[in-house]
């Protein structure tokens, strides 16, 4: 039972690598880092653009995927 689990898990976090990377690439990416950047440069907070939660987000299911389904 966790073959299935670990193959849907690398699927989706292929997904959400996929949409994280297009996002970043666009123009719309690009001003997302530029708004955080400014606005962390203003109150000194840690703000971080979609895009690279759902890079994150998407390696850490992608390898936990892999895990599961290699693990015997």
């Amino acid at each position: 039972m966790k073959k299935p689990a670990g193959i849907i898990l690398v699927i989706v976090g292929v997904i959400l690598l996929y949409l994280g990377w297009s996002r970043k690439t666009s123009l719309a990416g690009d001003v997302a880092e530029l708004q955080a950047k400014v606005a962390n440069k203003v109150d000194g907070g840690m703000r971080m653009p979609d895009h690279a939660i759902y890079l994150a987000g998407g390696a850490i299911l992608a390898v936990a995927g892999v895990g599961l389904v290699l693990k015997k």
